[in-house]
């Protein structure tokens, strides 16, 4: 199973950038998917995740800007994030927790990482 990231960039504040994270391999089912992030010299924090049924819960610093969204049919899950500002800066990794067959319990997958930097 792997994960693969992309979007992330630079842009100037109040931009927007859109992430994606698709999965691949030997799916049975997918739960909960989603996105933290890291900025230099600190934890990784959660940003936002998305349940298999669509509930979404966010960090209290993205909510109102940020919005999750998957496609259950893609195994691929987005991050749209609006009204960028510097403290947004991080390596964004994806997440999901994945289910390789009936008969096993799901375990959780990371992406590769995707820089954003907000800066002007």
């Amino acid at each position: 199973v792997q994960l693969q990231a992309s979007g992330g960039g630079l842009v100037q504040p109040g931009g927007s950038l859109r992430l994606s994270c698709a999965a691949s391999g030997s799916i049975f089912s997918i739960n909960n998917m989603g996105w933290y992030r890291q900025a230099p010299g600190k934890q990784r924090d959660m940003v936002a995740l998305i349940s298999r049924g669509g509930n979404t819960n966010y960090a209290d610093s993205t909510k109102g800007r940020f919005i999750i969204s998957r496609d259950n049919a893609k195994n691929t899950v987005y991050l749209q994030m609006n009204s960028l500002e510097p403290e947004d800066t991080a390596v964004y990794y994806c997440f999901a927790a994945i289910k390789r067959s009936r008969y096993v319990s799901d375990a959780l997958y990371w992406g590769q990482g995707t820089q954003v930097t907000v800066s002007s």
